[in-house]
């Protein structure tokens, strides 16, 4: 038992010093780059806070444990939006780009609203079962290709304007290699402690008598968000805000059109009425969440608590059913 508490105090220390140097690193990649940190924010951080989702997804589709592989997605980007974005809001409320209004976030509420077409088979008349089929799965990995030639074609655009408005002050502070070292290196901090966090976690849980099936709801799931949670905090307090909302929006659309897809393409996966029940609400969370953002492109604080109050609602309704 001790050591597991000294692995966890480990664990949140490699997050929140991995989380630091990931967000220093990919920022000075977007000014090396002459690209804007939404783009980064997008791309490399939100893949890369992604991992243990697409780890856990993939093998789970692999294994044929459907459940496991809709439930981490769902439940990970229900969790991105409510407690990622709210707790930013509450230390600091975060401005969000005109760009990710007007684009990006619309397509992730395209991508939820597919994703729930795919899955309400037998309320559309399309079939007896409500699964995800390998064609479904393969137009979803089509949109993730849109996603990324899109993304890349307004980065190429921003370059042109950003080398045109060139200041001292937009020239990075480290070499291009210390950047990717800081970037590569973060982002190890930010996994490995991650998992010191979720087992050692679950150790202690279980050795005060909590059921497997509440720390999987609760410490698992949360666990594997960690990376998005403990990188948006650290770039928002940094003034960051673009990486920060990026990185949730890129993250959300990374599960859905790569980790679910891809899942859905090995094996495909049959929804169950619960998984049902859960997109629903993710579809009416991310509408609600893309309302804060129009309104003076700012979440504030007040929408923050909000957000952390309903994902507090979200888990309470989880664990009682």
């Amino acid at each position: 038992m001790v050591l597991s508490f000294v692995l966890l105090i480990i664990g949140f220390a490699l997050l929140v010093k991995g989380a630091d140097f990931f967000v220093d690193g990919s920022s000075g990649i977007a000014k090396f780059l002459k690209i804007p940190s939404i783009v980064i924010g997008l791309t490399i951080v939100a893949f890369g806070t992604s991992a243990p989702e697409a780890a856990v997804s993939i093998i789970a589709g692999i294994n044929g444990s459907n459940d496991i592989a809709v439930g981490n997605v769902i439940g990970s980007n229900m969790f991105n939006l409510l407690a990622v974005l709210g707790i930013s809001a509450v230390i600091k409320p975060v401005n969000v780009d005109s760009q990710i209004i007007k684009k990006e976030f619309p397509f992730m509420l395209i991508s939820t609203a597919v994703l729930a077409l795919a899955a309400f088979d037998t309320a559309l008349g399309s079939g007896d079962v409500n699964v995800i089929s390998r064609n479904e799965a393969f137009i979803l990995l089509i949109m993730m290709g849109i996603f990324l030639y899109s993304v890349v074609t307004s980065a190429l655009r921003s370059r042109k304007e950003m080398a045109a408005a060139d200041t001292e002050e937009d020239k990075p502070k480290r070499s291009l290699l210390k950047c990717i070292i800081f970037t590569i290196g973060g982002l190890a901090g930010i996994i490995i402690g991650g998992q010191f966090v979720v087992d050692s976690a679950t150790k202690i849980a279980t050795g005060f008598g909590m059921s497997e099936t509440l720390v999987g709801l609760t410490i698992v799931a949360v666990g594997t968000s960690l990376p998005e949670l403990v990188t948006s905090i650290v770039a928002a307090k940094k003034g960051e805000s673009d990486i920060a909302v990026g990185n949730v929006v890129g993250s959300n659309v990374f599960n859905i059109l790569f980790v679910l897809a891809a899942s859905a393409a090995i094996t495909p996966m049959n929804i169950n009425g619960q998984g049902l029940c859960d997109l629903l609400i993710l579809m009416a969370v991310s509408i609600l969440t893309y309302i804060f953002c129009v309104t003076k492109k700012t979440i504030n604080r007040a929408e923050g608590v909000i957000l952390m109050l309903m994902y507090g609602g979200y888990m309470t309704l989880a664990i009682v059913r």
